[in-house]
Formats: structure tokens, sequence, C-alpha cells
């Protein structure tokens, strides 16, 4: 699971390009788009046709390489979800029962901000490995990240630690960091609750550029510098998990 506390950090760019460095690495890679009410897995992925179905199942749509499904798909854009708790959690249930997900070694889940219907619909329908959280290092949204933290706590998923989007910003012309938001708040929530921060993404216009055009950065240009974290944090996340298994079993 990829979670924020708050909407707008970054978590869907992170669950994309995390996605797609999962098959980077060898990894048979499905995406769940779970945000009911702002889905952004069509556009992130430059998704634009409907899902076919015999009535029993409903495909998934594969691009780049990875098998992917939201609720994105069977809507169209102008046309806003407005819909209460129970149609919320029946569209997840939906979402995962009815599509065939076919043979996959790892699934991401782009998650909706904060911690609702959704969320618990997940954690009691699926057997959930881990989760991670997405934040930027700015007092309200590391306020959300803890009451994101302290949910999983409660739900007894695994939090394989934090990810700081946003955390810099490279000077093209001297290559010097710059931080956004001021540095050290991060750090002070990751060690007062015991969490490791597992990559810091910079600000960088060509991640934010690629979102928005469909094709993301980590597919595209692999080796590029940030390319290669979030390469990095899949590979974190992958031996965390096998070591999890490894003390369960």
């Amino acid at each position: 699971m990829v979670a924020s506390g708050k909407g707008g950090v970054g978590k869907s760019t992170v669950a994309s390009n995390l996605a797609i460095a999962f098959k980077r690495i060898g990894l048979k890679t499905c995406l769940l788009d779970a945000d009911i009410y702002g889905p952004s897995i069509p556009t992130m992925f430059d998704i634009n046709e409907k899902p076919k179905s015999d009535g029993k199942q409903i495909e998934t749509l594969n691009k780049y390489g990875i098998a992917t499904m939201s609720i994105g798909y069977m809507v169209n854009d102008d046309n806003p979800m407005i819909w209460r708790g129970l149609m919320v959690m029946k569209a997840i249930n939906e979402l995962i029962s009815k599509v065939n997900w076919g043979e996959a070694d790892i699934m991401v889940i782009d998650l909706p901000p904060g911690t609702g219907d959704v969320q618990l619909t997940l954690t009691q329908k699926l057997k959930i490995d881990g989760s991670l959280l997405v934040t930027t290092p700015q007092d309200i949204a590391l306020i959300d990240v803890v009451r994101g933290l302290r949910m999983f706590e409660k739900t007894e998923i695994p939090i394989m630690g934090l990810v700081e989007n946003m955390s810099y910003f490279v000077a093209p012309d001297t290559g010097k960091q710059y931080p956004l938001f001021g540095e050290g708040k991060t750090e002070k929530i990751a060690e007062k609750y015991d969490y490791e921060i597992l990559s810091r993404i910079p600000h960088d216009p060509l991640l934010l550029e690629q979102c928005e055009n469909g094709h993301p950065l980590t597919d595209l240009v692999p080796e590029h510098k940030v390319s290669r974290i979030f390469i990095e944090l899949a590979e974190n996340v992958l031996k965390k998990l096998k070591l999890q298994r490894l003390a369960n079993s």
C-alpha cells in the first residue's frame, strides 16, 4: 500500500513510479488505483480506454509492462463520483474480486488520502504485506502522516517506512540542493515513532512533466537520477518484505 495522510503530496507519482521500478528489477507487477473520488492512474499511464469484460471478470489494462485497474477507466473525466461510503466499498470490492489480475509477484495499491472507508475495506479484504507513507516535509503534511502511521499500526499492517517527496530542488546550473520546505522535519517524526525514511524524492521538473504526459519517468528514462532513486526504493522494499517473510516463517 502506498498511502498518505493528506492529498497533494505526490502519492500517485510515487505509486506509479514504484510499480515501474518493481518491474525493472524483474517482478511481474500490477497496480490498483484505489482512489475512487480522485483516480490518478489513468492520467499517469495515459490510458483512455475502457476495460473489457465477459460479464464475470474485468480485464486489466496493461501498459509499460504493468497490469493496471482504476475506477477512472469506467467513468468520464468530467463526471464526479458522488457516492456514499457503501457505494465506495462496493466499488473497491469489485476492483478486488471481479478483476482478472492474472499472475503477479507484487501489487502496488495507490490509496486515497486519509484514513477512511477504502483503507479499512482493503485491510479487511486483503492480506497486506506492507505499507509506505508518502509525505512532504511540511508541518501540515507530517501531522496527517502520524494519523496514517497510527491507522496502519491499529490495523496491524506492517509499515515499511516513510518516503519524503519534494524533499529538495537541485539547481540545474550548479547541482546544489535546496530544501523546499526546510530540513529535519520528517526526521523528527521518523525518530519519534521509530520508522525509517526509505527515500527522499527531489522536486524534479521532468518527473512532474512525465506524470502529466502519461509516461512515468522511471520507465521512460530509467538511468535518470530520480528513476534510480525509485529503483533503489523498490529494492529496499523488496528486501524488507523478504526479511519479514523469513521472520514470520
